[in-house]
């Protein structure tokens, strides 16, 4: 018996207006795959699990939930992580620790997973581009700010006709809940 495999991630989706401006202006910038990765901050980047271990990650995810108070994301600017990869993004420059510790909680138990270079919340706006573009997007979104609050976070389940969609999201605990 074959198990059948999923390509999944957790991320903090960027709320409106902001995720329809920074998405839209990537399509613009060229790339192809803007409209199929919604904006967003990742806690487990793309990682292939056994579909039969879902549910599990499921429960983990809403335990972890349960036990992170909400907090405030501040973008703004661009950095990039050029030459190491080519990305340009926007910063997070307040919600740095608070990403942090909610990646590190999510990244236990079935989400173990060891990442290919060290956490670092930010928001992707160019990737995989020409040089140019890459440097346009770095100068063109200097000026970028918006401030936000995180009240969940989603599981996202990739498929190749659709790119990232959410399936399921996660409440964190409320001030109110404390």
């Amino acid at each position: 018996m074959s198990t059948s495999v999923r390509t999944i991630g957790v991320a903090v989706a960027i709320p409106e207006p902001w995720a329809s401006q920074l998405q839209d202006y990537r399509a613009r910038l060229g790339d192809a795959t803007a409209s199929m990765i919604p904006t967003h901050i990742t806690l487990v980047p793309p990682t292939e699990v056994a579909t039969e271990v879902v549910e599990k990650i499921e429960a983990h995810l809403t335990d972890v939930a349960e036990t992170v108070d909400s907090f405030e994301v501040h973008l703004r600017g661009t950095g990039t992580f050029r030459p190491v990869s080519p990305v340009v993004f926007v910063a997070v420059v307040e919600g740095i620790s608070s990403c942090e510790q909610l990646a590190s909680a999510v990244r236990r138990g079935p989400l173990a997973v060891d990442l290919s270079f060290p956490y670092h919340p930010h928001v992707t706006v160019a990737h995989d581009l020409p040089e140019e573009a890459l440097d346009r997007a770095f100068e063109e979104l200097a000026e970028f700010e918006c401030t936000f609050e995180v009240h969940d976070f989603h599981l996202y389940v990739h498929d190749d006709q659709n790119g990232w969609r959410p399936t399921r999201d996660f409440v964190l605990r409320s001030d109110a809940r404390r």
